[in-house]
Formats: structure tokens, sequence, C-alpha cells
């Protein structure tokens, strides 16, 4: 079994998750139980669901939960985008973050088309 944490895609979630999580602390207090959490949240969910679907036992059953990271990504970029509208990050900000999130995508789609092929 691969432990997680050798996986490229998920050391890339786990960069990104971290790095959210530094930039979000300068978001308006009132905040922290909205955006800075969905933000925060949907990122965690993209390593947390590579990590859980790394000890399933079959490639079909891992690519479900590469799916489910998928969707957190795409979460996530709209929580970018809607925080770079209201003004808690700078254009230029969210473009680095948002490059970094679609990195993460095109790595998880290889990734789960590899699986399945794999069968």
């Amino acid at each position: 079994m691969q432990a997680f944490s050798d996986i490229k895609v998920w050391q890339k979630a786990h960069a990104l998750t971290l790095q959210l999580y530094r930039d979000t602390t300068s978001f308006p207090t009132d905040e922290r139980f909205g955006l800075t959490s969905q933000i925060r949240r949907s990122a965690a969910s993209i390593g947390g669901n590579i990590a859980e679907g790394c000890v399933k036992g079959s490639g079909v059953e891992f690519a479900r939960f590469l799916r489910i990271a998928l969707g957190s990504a795409s979460e996530l970029q709209y929580h970018l985008l809607l925080a770079r509208d209201l003004g808690f990050l700078d254009p230029a900000r969210h473009e680095s973050l948002n490059g970094g999130v679609e990195e993460v995508k095109r790595m998880l789609t290889a990734f789960i088309r590899t699986l399945l092929a794999e069968g």
C-alpha cells in the first residue's frame, strides 16, 4: 500500500492548503465562520479525500475519492473567486492561488484516468 503522503497530487494539495490557511488569516474576523471556514474546509477536503481513497482496496474505489477531491477543488475555486470579488484577496494573489487549484485539478484528472485504465 502506498502512503498518501508520497502521492504527488496530495503533496501539491497539502502545500496549497497550508498556504490558504496562512492567506485567510487576514480575512475579516466576521468571516471566520463564513468564507474563511469554507475556503479552509474545501481545501482540506482535497487532501483528505486523497488520503482516504489511498487505503481503499481498488483503483475504481480510489478514483471515486479522487472525484470527490476534484469536486472540492471546484468548490474551492468558487470560494476564492468570491473572496477576490469581496476584496479579501487581491487579483494577483487570487490568480496565483487559482493557478495552484487548476494544477491540482489537472493532476487529479490524470490520476483518475490512470486508475480507471488500470481497471
